[in-house]
């Protein structure tokens, strides 16, 4: 396998080096047309070569670029490239020329080559690599992807609830947190958030996308969606997924009102009043209500810091024969660990064995930075939705206001949820999904995630090391994310009460366990850990 991969990468490497030479040899030849064409009368061009001719008469790669056609010439590199990429005149794996080497060379701005690049990577024809440029996407996925967007193509029950009386301990509930959640408080004074400060998103892409929507036809804006979805943002939910290398075609993608619903409407389908359904313990806890509301038992498997601790899975797993287990695999909330290969195939291994579906929930997907940062394995990627169901949304890194989510399972489980949803709202918001479509098929959404996890990184050693010196122990600092999963030393229900009297928002560690036990561990979030208010009051109360 290892002489496979280096020999493979010897040859994308002579692949690329080629490229960049014919690129530059047709550069050169095609500015000599230029000088001439500027000498001649007629429409002022610009000319792009960035490939080699399919043979010798058809000419230069691409056509001569017209400032006066009518199309911006944005439009026209993506048009050119893209067919390009399709007819198989640039090869997969090969490096495309620099932003500045393609700007140079072709008497285009900076701004258009990064707009053009960015369009490449939305519609698939091409992949960023971070530190290394811009590749052509290798033919088999590209191909995989296109033609498919063508037509036709042991704990007893009751047992923690008589702890808590015993202990005479009266829990802050969730329904205080997310009520409090959405009280009007400065986001620098709400440290237990599970969301990034509004100045942090990019709220004129939104605007840009919702002023772009509301120009098309009046029609579509005042008419029901489809149950599944609206269908150009599925098929681009296929490419962001190829990317994670998890093949879906539109048809097995779901739309949601966010994750919350997805869960939802994946409980209501899989599970009946009396199953078992398995959570991360911690994990999120509004799902814990809400499948209990269902009648179902709710079972905490302990996390740790790669992922779930297999042995207690197993035995839970023979014990109460769960119908579902939701985890987080990348970026887990509360603390920011990753899921590692090995523990990923070990949690398959025994899905099959004990025959449990697997709820994949990624709702942090784009702000994890890659595998060299923090190893991490996604479930469905190596089940390839057979018995795993993936979420996510774009509620974290886009708008949490758009409720835009989605549900990608196999076709068949992707249908009966589309009619779940159907009876039981119709669809979903159609105008959402459209603007969310518009964002990223558009490109600037890549820019603005890397933008975000560097923000992410600026700030995030140095939060680290200001909770340890007011008293805060942190076991494992995430090198990724937005959460550190802190431990107070005292019961952080007691703290979080006297946070509120300072109009401080803290999240105790009691909501992430199904067990709602008391705990010293309190979920913070350090992008919003910046106002000095926030550390006078840990310094005031943990006596640092």
């Amino acid at each position: 396998m290892t002489n496979t991969r280096t020999r493979t990468s010897l040859l994308g490497a002579a692949a690329s080096a080629a490229a960049e030479a014919v690129a530059d040899a047709l550069a050169a030849a095609e500015a000599r047309s230029v000088a001439k064409a500027a000498a001649a009368p007629g429409p002022a061009v610009t000319s792009v070569a960035v490939a080699p001719p399919k043979a010798a008469k058809t000419g230069p790669m691409l056509g001569l670029l017209s400032r006066e056609s009518g199309e911006t010439l944005i439009d026209q590199i993506v048009r050119s490239v893209a067919a390009r990429i399709d007819d198989r005149l640039l090869r997969g794996g090969a490096r495309m020329p620099s932003i500045r080497a393609f700007a140079a060379a072709h008497g285009v701005s900076a701004f258009t080559v990064v707009a053009s690049y960015d369009k490449l990577v939305a519609s698939g024809h091409l992949e960023s690599r971070r530190g290394a440029g811009f590749f052509v996407r290798e033919p088999a996925a590209l191909e995989l992807e296109l033609a498919q967007r063508r037509p036709g193509g042991r704990r007893r029950a009751g047992e923690s609830e008589r702890e808590r009386e015993r202990l005479g301990v009266k829990p802050i509930d969730v329904v205080w947190l997310v009520r409090n959640m959405f009280r009007q408080m400065p986001h620098g004074q709400t440290p237990g958030t599970g969301v990034l400060p509004p100045d942090w998103l990019d709220g004129a892409a939104i605007a840009n996308a919702l002023r772009s929507v509301s120009r098309q036809n009046a029609n579509l804006l005042v008419s029901y969606g489809v149950p599944q979805g609206f269908l150009p943002l599925r098929q681009q939910l296929q490419l962001k997924f190829a990317e994670l290398e998890i093949a879906a075609a539109p048809e097995q993608i779901v739309t949601t009102a966010g994750v919350t619903q997805a869960l939802d409407l994946v409980a209501r389908e899989f599970t009946r009043p009396g199953d078992t359904i398995f959570v991360d313990d911690p994990a999120w806890f509004l799902m814990f209500g809400s499948f209990a509301a269902l009648g179902a038992k709710v079972v905490g498997i302990p996390r740790l810091g790669d992922g779930p601790d297999i042995a207690q899975l197993a035995e839970l797993a023979a014990l109460h024969k769960p119908k579902l287990y939701i985890i987080n695999s990348v970026l887990h909330n509360p603390s920011s660990t990753s899921l590692s290969a090995a523990k990923a195939f070990q949690v398959l291994r025994l899905a099959e064995e004990h025959d449990f579906i697997i709820v994949e929930d990624d709702i942090y997907c784009d702000l994890h930075p890659g595998s060299a940062v923090q190893p991490a394995t996604r479930l469905a990627a190596l089940d390839q939705l057979q018995r795993v169901v993936y979420l996510g949304g774009f509620s974290k890194t886009m708008a949490a206001n758009l409720r835009v989510g989605f549900i990608a399972a196999s076709a068949e489980r992707a249908e009966r949820l589309a009619d779940r949803k159907m009876l039981t709202m119709l669809t979903t918001s159609d105008i959402g999904e459209r603007v969310v479509y518009k964002v990223l098929s558009e490109g600037s959404f890549r820019k603005h995630t890397d933008r975000v996890r560097a923000r992410l990184d600026a700030i995030r050693a140095k939060t680290i090391r200001q909770m340890e010196r007011v008293g805060l122990k942190v076991d494992v600092a995430p090198p990724a994310g937005m959460f550190v999963w802190a431990d107070a030393g005292c019961d952080t229900n007691v703290l979080t009460e006297r946070a509120m009297a300072h109009n401080l928002l803290l999240a105790p560690g009691s909501l992430f366990s199904p067990k709602q036990l008391p705990s010293t561990r309190m979920r913070l979030n350090v992008a919003a850990m910046q106002e000095p208010a926030v550390w006078r009051f840990f310094e005031r109360e943990l006596g640092k």
